[in-house]
């Protein structure tokens, strides 16, 4: 249980804004500090003395919004205000006009469009044409796809602070999430809070299954890692001998996308052969790119065989 403690908050609020600065990479200038600093100050007044779910202060949410905006989806200073201040209408005393007299009209118009999308609520009956109307709603919105991208992190920090709700919320918020957000941060090339936003989801409306393949991830973990090694070993050396600058990533596959293949395929955990992928990234000349893209598949083959079934070209569409 949260045990509340003034002093110790003040001080946590300080280090997540810092933690907020330092996140904060595109379009940053040292004059525009300031009015980051008065849009901090301004949400902390607002929501003083507001507490969420959990117990902990309400601002803590808002700045770990705008962390996101920053730190993992590379958003500049206006969306980081925004982040900062995208509750202060919709859940305290202050109006868009005052919004807009203390930091602008874009800003003012962002909040307007988030506040907006809050005020929807979706019934339980035709939810999939509701679902859809939604998404249309919510690219169409705005002329400004910030609106949008701020309301990704905020459904992305509740995600990831789901637990201090109680169940019936856990489950609307993770169903409304797995058939709204993830899709939209699909469709918006947000690949990394997609697979989160689907794990996070299926922890809270299939607990048992994601907890079960979580641990068989963790418990082949090694073995993976072993078998990568060894399978990466000749291709970099022939990777090597053809003077390619490249760079190999290897990931895991989301929990979310192995529960699929396991239910579209009916097939036990134990039975999904690519639970990991494995990409090889050259730094080529653009006019050499799908000659060395061949060179590079061609050097693969000469160790695996490709599964012809499976193959799919992405080189030549």
């Amino acid at each position: 249980m949260y045990q509340i403690n003034e002093e110790a908050e003040k001080k946590e609020i300080l280090l997540r804004y810092r933690r907020l600065l330092r996140a904060w990479k595109s379009d940053r200038k040292e004059e525009d500090h300031p009015l980051v600093r008065k849009a901090f100050e301004f949400a902390v007044d607002a929501h003083k003395g507001v507490r969420r779910k959990s117990g902990e202060p309400y601002i803590y949410h808002p700045l770990e919004v705008a962390r996101i905006c920053a730190a993992e989806i590379g958003l500049g200073k206006t969306a980081i205000i925004c982040a900062l201040l995208h509750d202060v209408v919709e859940d305290t005393d202050y109006t868009l006009e005052d919004i807009e007299n203390e930091f602008g009209q874009k800003v003012a118009q962002i909040i307007d469009g988030l506040t907006k999308i809050a005020s929807i609520n979706l019934n339980k009956e035709n939810a999939s044409i509701q679902a859809e109307n939604f998404k249309k709603m919510l690219l169409t919105l705005s002329a400004d796809v910030r609106v949008i991208l701020i309301k990704l992190a905020d459904r992305t920090h509740n995600m990831r602070t789901l637990e201090s709700m109680p169940r019936n919320k856990q489950l609307k918020i993770a169903s409304e999430t797995l058939f709204l957000y993830a899709p939209l941060a699909h469709r918006l090339g947000l690949y990394l809070i997609k697979s989160e936003l689907e794990d996070l989801s299926l922890k809270y409306t299939e607990p048992e299954i994601y907890e079960t393949i979580t641990r068989k991830l963790q418990e082949t973990e090694q073995d993976r890692k072993r078998f990568i090694l060894k399978f990466i070993y000749p291709i970099k050396k022939d990777l090597a001998l053809q003077s390619f600058d490249y760079e190999i990533k290897a990931r895991t596959k989301s929990v979310f996308s192995i529960w699929k293949k396991m239910k579209n395929k009916g097939v036990p955990f134990e039975e999904v052969f690519d639970l990991f992928a494995i990409r090889i990234v050259i730094n080529t000349d653009q006019k050499w790119e799908k000659a060395d893209c061949w060179k590079v598949y061609s050097l693969v083959t000469d160790h695996y065989s490709p599964k012809q079934d499976r193959l799919r070209d992405w080189i030549s569409t």
